[in-house]
């Protein structure tokens, strides 16, 4: 029986979750936040409805909270790279540069060709004054692949190869 209960909530977490996905591509950020947040109630490892919160009260501004839900996620799940990349991105918009180096450094080792984790940590090198390892770091996302990497590239005037 607890399985099949478990097995439900599981369902409803589910469906909650795509529910507050659909709001959000329709620019309803709080009622996404409040299904997402259902989605947590029904199964609390449903770690994407975690990050997706998250995300979601990025683009409100809720910067601290946002970094809440990734730490939750990167509590629970510590080889899961996405997150520290989303909590990077979370640290910077903090003006916590050094920690979101740290994160960004962590997403590389667990995912080496993570392409976000590379752009990411560009910027934070290049707010730190290091343009070379910010350029170096643009220039492996290229290599990786990621087309968004050629036009930062040529707009921070990095040397590359064309």
């Amino acid at each position: 029986m607890a399985s099949s209960v478990f097995a439900q909530d599981r369902t409803k977490s589910h469906t909650a979750l795509v529910k507050g996905m659909s709001l959000f591509r329709q620019a309803k950020y709080q009622a996404a936040i409040k299904s997402f947040e259902q989605s947590i109630m029904f199964d609390s490892t449903n770690y994407d409805a975690w990050l997706k919160r998250g995300f979601v009260r990025g683009i409100l501004g809720d910067f601290e909270g946002e970094k809440n839900d990734y730490d939750f996620v990167i509590s629970h799940a510590p080889d899961h790279s996405h997150a520290y990349v989303s909590r990077g991105s979370a640290f910077s918009r903090l003006n916590n540069v050094e920690s979101a180096m740290a994160d960004f450094n962590t997403a590389i080792q667990l995912d080496p060709e993570n392409q976000e984790a590379y752009n990411n940590r560009g910027f934070a090198k290049k707010a730190l004054g290091d343009k070379l390892g910010a350029c170096a770091d643009w220039e492996e996302s290229k290599r990786l692949g990621n087309k968004e990497a050629i036009i930062i590239l040529k707009n921070n005037y990095c040397q590359h190869e064309k």
